[in-house]
């Protein structure tokens, strides 16, 4: 997309105003951003990422000089680099640095580890086993105590479960 001012320079700076409801977009090339006074509306924004990260990772402040050594082998990327910029290098990070993470995820999150969610074939299937246990001590008790009339009927509802033929 072209520049909307000097229609030159590819756009780089999007910007989108909202006046009484009403949204404009205005799509500037750097320059002109700057021209107009757009890149000041940005300028240091991103320049306090490590002070915010600092809170949740006061444990970096003062790193020793064997943990700012370590870097990741994945990427190279150190803790203290990790903190400041508020992005991992890699998934190896994780690993590579999971002792100084694991308090400030916990913070975060609530928890070091990723539970995630689980698809309803996943619920189906537990539901459907616990259902065959359930029944499967039902029908040793109704064996037990010689109610043959309902062992049957719970036979029969453990096959279909369990997807055998007679």
């Amino acid at each position: 997309m072209l520049c909307q001012n000097c229609g030159k320079n590819e756009a780089t700076t999007h910007i989108k105003r909202i006046v009484d409801g009403e949204s404009a977009e205005l799509h500037l090339c750097s320059s002109c951003a700057q021209h107009l006074g757009y890149s000041v509306l940005f300028s240091g924004f991103g320049s306090n990422i490590g002070g915010l990260l600092s809170r949740f990772f006061p444990e970096a402040v003062l790193p020793s000089a064997a943990e700012e050594s370590e870097r990741c082998p994945g990427c190279g990327a150190s803790f203290d680099e990790i903190v400041r910029t508020g992005m991992m290098g890699c998934a190896e990070c994780y690993d590579v640095f999971y002792d100084r993470l694991k308090p400030s995820l916990s913070r975060i999150h609530g928890r070091a580890t990723h539970i995630g969610k689980t698809g309803t074939s996943v619920d189906d299937r537990t539901e459907r086993r616990a259902e065959i246990r359930a029944l499967e001590a039902d029908l040793k008790t109704a064996v037990a105590a010689e109610e043959f009339e309902q062992a049957a009927v719970l036979r029969d509802r453990l096959r279909d479960l369990k997807g055998e033929t007679t």
